[in-house]
């Protein structure tokens, strides 16, 4: 924070309103920090990813045990990297991945916006340099860069995926994964490398702040590395000056009148109480991902999208979908042959525990099932029942069983390289039924 705290002349009707768009819009940005600081900043940490520009590679199977993000992808090892372009651009360079094996890296903004994509099916999977760079970067750029991909905001994650096809498999992702390089782009040039940036004060993640009056500090300092603001949100970032909100201004609760600090509270919870409302009826993946042009400024989905599971991709990398049900209940989830999950690479159901969305621990340590699982039996006519629930469907059945815990849990599909018809909902999850 480098700026004093704004002066704050609002009625408290209109600071409740104010503090709840304000909430929404901000909600995404909080849920990111979350697992970005930790990610970034805090070395003690067990997600700590070495620092900002630096790769960290998970070359094996995720477990109950992997709790960096939520609702976890037991089908694609992961490499976090989380980028400060203040200084400098950087060069993301890729090798050259085998055919028949996908891969992707997401560029992710504070915001939550997919704002690039490097990978199998926006890039191929030939060998190449790539530059991404800050809001406020003018430069030239250098030969032998592929594409030059712009962010809003000066902090940028990077999210990889490398297909991984059983624990046989580890070492062929390894070899992809060590193939990821980073790069100043001073270096790239050999050039002497730029004034460092100003180093910045984190302000430590802290659970009870961000749900209070106190998401202001965040937001504030969050906004402090999205300037210029997008003409879009002008207006918006105008309209919440009014209860403090300043990209990098400070924000101390005690200096406000209670009754506007109140005011912000109640907006606070009206947002919570709005967000938990759409969830409850979202279920799929469908417009819930993207960049900014194809959100918009729909910052409840935004935050809809960053509480069910962060980092999503878009809809042309990935469908999702799925439902919640309870494990005391044994289901089938029954597939005709011509329904099978319609993916160009490939499809995966995963389960998840509630409300924590993590991996189950189980017996089996069998958390997904996918068109690469082994042992897997189709029905004689070529399609495919799949099995969940806390007890055992029977050892004849076992092959094609996901356990689930003896209370709620979260049922979700992801098919990579989705079909139109999945994109346009012409082909839709076979809905569960309860097994006789």
């Amino acid at each position: 924070m480098n700026q004093p705290q704004a002066k704050i002349d609002v009625a408290p009707d209109d600071a409740r309103a104010i503090a709840k768009e304000a909430y929404v819009y901000a909600f995404a940005m909080m849920e990111n920090y979350n697992t970005w600081y930790p990610q970034a900043v805090v070395k003690d940490s067990p997600s700590y990813v070495g620092g900002f520009n630096k790769f960290r590679h998970y070359a094996q199977l995720f477990s109950p045990a992997n709790h960096d993000v939520v609702t976890p992808n037991n089908d694609t090892p992961y490499s976090w990297v989380w980028l400060d372009l203040r200084a400098e651009p950087i060069v993301v360079s890729v090798p050259a991945v085998p055919s028949d094996r996908y891969y992707v890296l997401q560029f992710i903004d504070l915001f939550t916006y997919n704002c690039a994509y490097i990978g199998s099916r926006s890039t191929g999977n030939d060998a190449g340099d790539y530059l991404i760079v800050g809001p406020q970067w003018q430069g030239d750029v250098p030969g032998g860069i592929k594409k030059v991909f712009k962010s809003e905001t000066e902090i940028v994650g990077i999210l990889g995926r490398t297909q991984l096809n059983g624990p046989q498999d580890i070492d062929n992702v390894k070899q992809v994964q060590a193939g990821f390089k980073l790069r100043p782009l001073s270096a790239f040039q050999k050039k002497p490398a730029p004034p460092a940036a100003p180093v910045l004060s984190f302000p430590p993640y802290d659970k009870a702040k961000v749900a209070s009056h106190d998401f202001i500090s965040y937001l504030n300092f969050l906004l402090g590395l999205a300037l210029p603001p997008h003409p879009n949100e002008v207006v918006l970032r105008q309209r919440m000056e009014k209860i403090g909100i300043v990209a990098g201004a400070a924000w101390n609760a005690s200096q406000v009148e209670p009754a506007v600090l109140a005011a912000i509270d109640a907006g606070v919870k009206d947002a919570q109480e709005e967000i938990e409302k759409k969830i409850a009826v979202t279920h799929g993946s469908n417009g819930l991902f993207g960049s900014r042009e194809a959100q918009g400024e729909d910052y409840l989905t935004r935050a809809v999208a960053a509480a069910m599971g962060l980092y999503g991709n878009d809809l042309a990398e990935a469908w999702y979908g799925g439902f919640v049900g309870n494990g005391r209940e044994l289901i089938q989830v029954t597939f005709s042959k011509d329904q099978l999950p319609p993916a160009k690479f490939f499809w995966s159901i995963t389960l998840y525990t509630l409300p924590d969305r993590f991996l189950y621990d189980n017996p089996l340590n069998r958390y997904s099932i996918g068109d690469r699982t082994q042992g897997l039996k189709y029905n004689a006519d070529g399609g495919l029942t799949i099995y969940v629930g806390h007890a055992s469907p029977g050892t004849d059945k076992e092959s094609n069983w996901i356990p689930a815990p003896d209370a709620s849990y979260s049922f979700v599909a992801r098919v990579y390289g989705p079909s139109e018809a999945a994109m346009n909902g012409t082909w839709k999850l076979p809905s569960p039924a309860a097994v006789s």
